[in-house]
């Protein structure tokens, strides 16, 4: 299954897919892990090209992994799908290797990701801030797909018990 973290900066995608994957023995495969492998510091531009690039990369590996493993869970992290072109590109890969798919879109208060976004100076994306939540939000195309929506203002465990449920 082919799982889309979906929400704006600083919602808990990454919290819960790392918890999500514990859980499932499933594989997280983060765009800003990803990039930050590829690119040094000088060649890291946060651009659309260069985040369609990584989601492709991301794609490849979770093909490989599928191969290996047809039934393990690949959740896909570190992009908002803030765009409908992003979310049709896993969703067209999903059907490509005839791969169910699950968006889980995460949501919280401002307040929440303002805390979060101003205390996590070790996360790999160096863009990652308020300013950035602001911008994707005032852009960010609603998902018209089937979607399971958490409020990550819950406790982590309340959080995962919702998100196992839309995965069964």
């Amino acid at each position: 299954m082919i799982i889309l973290m979906a929400g704006l900066p600083g919602t808990g995608k990454t919290t819960l897919a790392r918890a999500l994957a514990e859980r499932t023995g499933g594989c997280v495969l983060s765009k800003d892990e990803i990039r930050a492998a590829l690119f040094s510091p000088d060649d890291i531009e946060y651009s659309a090209a260069q985040d369609d690039f990584c989601m492709e990369i991301m794609l490849q590996a979770a093909c490989f992994l599928l191969r290996k493993n047809p039934a393990r869970k690949i959740l896909l992290d570190g992009r908002t799908f803030s765009r409908r072109y992003q979310i049709d590109r896993v969703l067209t890969f999903a059907a490509d290797l005839s791969q169910p798919w699950t968006i889980l879109e995460c949501t919280c208060s401002e307040e929440s990701v303002r805390g979060r976004l101003e205390s996590d100076p070790s996360h790999p994306a160096r863009n990652r801030t308020f300013y950035l939540y602001l911008d994707v939000k005032a852009r960010f195309e609603p998902i018209g797909y089937q979607k399971t929506v958490i409020d990550t203002d819950q406790p982590l465990e309340e959080c995962v018990r919702q998100a196992m449920a839309a995965l069964s």
